[in-house]
Formats: structure tokens, C-alpha cells, sequence
């Protein structure tokens, strides 16, 4: 639903400037939007379960989005904040036409899918409004939820899962949303064309390092933007062609 938001002009004449040139190809692309990692590199917390979905001190890690307007609208809510923290958690929805998450980000039952009724963490009408393919080991039936959501299963990998997110895209990007073990696949082979990065002032101590074992450098990635808030940092990291 934010996919015909423009975003904002930037009051210092520069912010709108690097958002729309992230943004200056129409061809489909595979994004990584505001995934936030803390000084110390960890994408989530430790020990995930039903009551820490991002981990043991994960929701440190996220003051800048949940206090957005942007945040706040795709759940439902009024109010919150404007400014560099909300351009960038608005540009995350734009032209996004599919998304891929891995099994973790969808819920926290591991192995065989012993209770189906559990259907992601956000409930009746999830934020996403087009299709979600879920990285799995074990098949589940696809599950259509409110607002246009479809979550699909998908076991056959990364690659399987690109391919049915592109096609389904419709020209639009396809947005990898995470966790941090998902992102690094897709990394490690290269996959993703650009990645916004908040790093956040906060130190988590062990969780899932996003970059770890991964020399992105050598891959062909650059960062190529970096503005502040006072709650984030964000990076612009693209693949160099």
C-alpha cells in the first residue's frame, strides 16, 4: 500500500537526492531494505522463541523504524515520526512487488509444521499485501491471508525461491527481508543488488552476525551512501557492476 508513496524531500536538499538515485532503474532488482544490525554486527538476538521473535535483545535494535509514521500506518496506527528515520522505512515498500523470508522470520516452530494454524507473527492481515516466499525445509500449503499476503512454502532453496518471487514480482523488486542467515545466502552468491543497512547504537553481544564468514568486498559490493539520524545510521550498500 505504500508502493505510489513518493517519498518526502529532504530538508537538507541531499536525503531525497540519494533515495531516488537507489531507486533510478525500472528493471526488476533484488533489495534488501531495512535490516538492522547492532555495533557489534548481529542482525537478531540470541535464543529466538514465541515471546523474543527477534531474539533475546533483538528489539533493541529497532527505535528508528518502530517510531516511524511509516511503522505505525502498516500496523494500523496513526501518528509517528517524519524525517530520515521514516524516508527510509518508506522507500522499503516501494516497488516492491514479492518478498522472501527466511523460515524464522515467518514464526518460531522448527521442523515438521505441527501446528498449522500458526500463521506468522503479525496476524489476520500481515504488512506485506503480495506474495511471501518462505524458505523451508518441509512443504506447507500456501496460506492467503487479509489485505493480499499469500505466503508460500518453498523447499527447493534460494535460487527456487528467487525465481518464483521474480515472476510473481511482475517487473516490480523483489524485496529478502531476512534473518540474517538468509540474507547471507543470498549474498554469498551474489544475488542482491543493494541493501539499506541501519546499523544501530546499541551492542548485542552474540546473536546472528549478518556478515559473518562473508568477504563482501570481493563479491563486488561497495558502499556507496551513509546518513545518520539520531537513532541509526543508514548504509546504502549496492553490487558493482
Amino acid at each position: 500500500r505504500h508502493g505510489d508513496r513518493p517519498l518526502r524531500h529532504a530538508v537538507d536538499g541531499q536525503r531525497g537526492q540519494h533515495l531516488n538515485a537507489a531507486r533510478s532503474t525500472s528493471m526488476t532488482r533484488v533489495r534488501v531494505e531495512g535490516f538492522t544490525i547492532s555495533l557489534d554486527g548481529y542482525g537478531a538476538g540470541p535464543e529466538q522463541d514465541i515471546d523474543h521473535p527477534l531474539g533475546r535483545g533483538g528489539t533493541e535494535l529497532h527505535p528508528w523504524l518502530t517510531a516511524t509514521r511509516t511503522f505505525q500506518r502498516t500496523h494500523g496506527q496513526d501518528g509517528g515520526s517524519t524525517g530520515v528515520d521514516d524516508d527510509f522505512a518508506a522507500r522499503g515498500f516501494e516497488n516492491v512487488g514479492a518478498w522472501i523470508l527466511g523460515r524464522n522470520m515467518f514464526g518460531p516452530i522448527r521442523g515438521d509444521w505441527t501446528d498449522e494454524s500458526w500463521k506468522g507473527w503479525w496476524g489476520d492481515e500481515p504488512p506485506y499485501h503480495c506474495p511471501v516466499y518462505v524458505l523451508t525445509h518441509h512443504g506447507r500449503t500456501p496460506i492467503e491471508m487479509q489485505g493480499g499476503t499469500t505466503f508460500q512454502f518453498v523447499t527447493g532453496g534460494i535460487h527456487e525461491a528467487l525465481d518464483r518471487a521474480r515472476a510473481a514480482a511482475g517487473g516490480q523488486d523483489v524485496r529478502v527481508g531476512g534473518g540474517p542467515d538468509t540474507i547471507r545466502q543470498y549474498l554469498r552468491e551474489a544475488l542482491i543488488d543493494e541493501l539499506h543497512i541501519a546499523i544501530a547504537p546499541v551492542l548485542l553481544g552474540r546473536g546472528e552476525p549478518l556478515f559473518q564468514g562473508l568477504d563482501v568486498r570481493a563479491l563486488g559490493y561497495q558502499c556507496v551512501d551513509a546518513i545518520a539520524s539520531t537513532k541509526a545510521t543508514h548504509l546504502i550498500i549496492r553490487r558493482q557492476p
